[in-house]
């Protein structure tokens, strides 16, 4: 379809690994005029010609920064999933922000491009789930806490816009976990605990999606026309217990209510503030999404399996048995069977 080029594009959520990459990303193309990045916090990292600016999404500000900006398109990366923020922040912050965002483009006579990342956590996780979501599927149980929560209220709000909006270009990103050496979530955090505590009776499928590839997709998303709603993983799975093999660390299975007594010990090994009910889900169910929709609407496909974005995980965090992983991955079945 064609494409109008992006001439001042916004990045919410700058003073994060995932936004200061994207921003940099996009100030290398030489059709994008202006790159300006928001937050709360000012950045640790240098943004190039990226400016920034100081403002919280949750207030009118940053429809004056839109309108006197004279933004085209906004990339909205500020869905936050951290469990060390109070669920209370967290919810404001997510949902609060995204719908004062949302208004701003709405009012906005300069606006043509919204670009919103999301996650597969819209989807929850279920014994009665499919093998593999498309982007069609609905969840069998919708999420009813945390982020997955807040992802779907935001995903709502933005068919809002569209309605309300409809000669925007609105692309929803649906992302697996990232993982990669700058990546710092629940899940990477869980992985690194020197005993992983896993839920008794399962071994969910799990699905990554390397930073380096993530980044690339919102690259592509944001300066070409893609409308539409996309899963976006690295191919195939791994199964908890192989990638803890992997990983070199010892797992104990306990009763699923057990886990969150754990808090404290995550606490103090890795920074882990315990295992909220989306994790603890993930962990029991799994979850696999589809990507063909995204592989042919941009003729691409991410560089990095969910095996090879995990490989590069573990060393960059010096992890890891040396062995071949094959092997390894049938030692661990027998001694499962034994």
């Amino acid at each position: 379809m064609p494409t109008a080029a992006a001439r001042v594009v916004l990045v919410t959520g700058v003073s994060r690994f995932l936004g200061a990459r994207v921003a940099n990303a996009l100030q290398a193309d030489p059709g994008i005029e202006r790159v300006i990045g928001v937050d709360t916090v000012p950045p640790t990292t240098p943004l190039g010609r990226t400016e920034f600016v100081r403002v919280d999404i949750r207030t009118p500000s940053i429809a004056k920064v839109i309108a006197s900006a004279g933004v085209d398109t906004v990339v909205h990366l500020s869905l936050v999933t951290a469990q060390s923020v109070p669920r209370s922040k967290v919810k404001e912050l997510n949902v609060i922000g995204t719908m004062q965002l949302l208004a701003a483009c709405q009012r906005s006579p300069d606006m043509r491009k919204l670009v919103v990342r999301s996650s597969a956590a819209v989807y929850g996780a279920s014994p009665m789930d499919p093998a593999v979501f498309t982007e069609q599927d609905e969840p069998v149980e919708a999420p009813s806490h945390g982020y997955a929560k807040d992802a779907v209220e935001v995903e709502g709000y933005v068919r809002g816009l569209q309605r309300r909006r409809s000669d925007l270009t609105v692309t929803v990103l649906r992302f697996v976990n990232f993982l990669g050496p700058g990546v710092d979530s629940p899940l990477t955090r869980y992985l690194r605990m020197p005993v992983v505590p896993t839920v008794l009776g399962f071994d969910p499928r799990l699905q990554f999606v390397h930073e380096d590839d993530g980044i690339e997709v919102l690259r592509r998303m944001t300066v070409e026309d893609h409308p539409g709603t996309y899963n976006v993983a690295g191919d195939g799975v791994l199964l908890l217990s192989q990638a803890l093999r992997r990983a070199g660390r010892p797992f104990v299975p306990l009763p699923a209510q057990s886990l969150s007594v754990l808090g404290d010990l995550g606490r103090r090994f890795a920074g882990q503030t315990g295992f909220s009910p989306e994790l603890l889900r993930l962990l029991m169910y799994g979850r696999v999404v589809d990507t063909s929709r995204l592989v042919a609407e941009l003729s691409w496909r991410p560089k990095h399996s969910t095996e090879a974005a995990f490989a590069e995980f573990l060393s960059a965090h010096g992890m890891g048995h040396p062995g071949p992983l094959g092997l390894l991955d049938r030692l661990g079945a027998a001694l499962t069977r034994r």
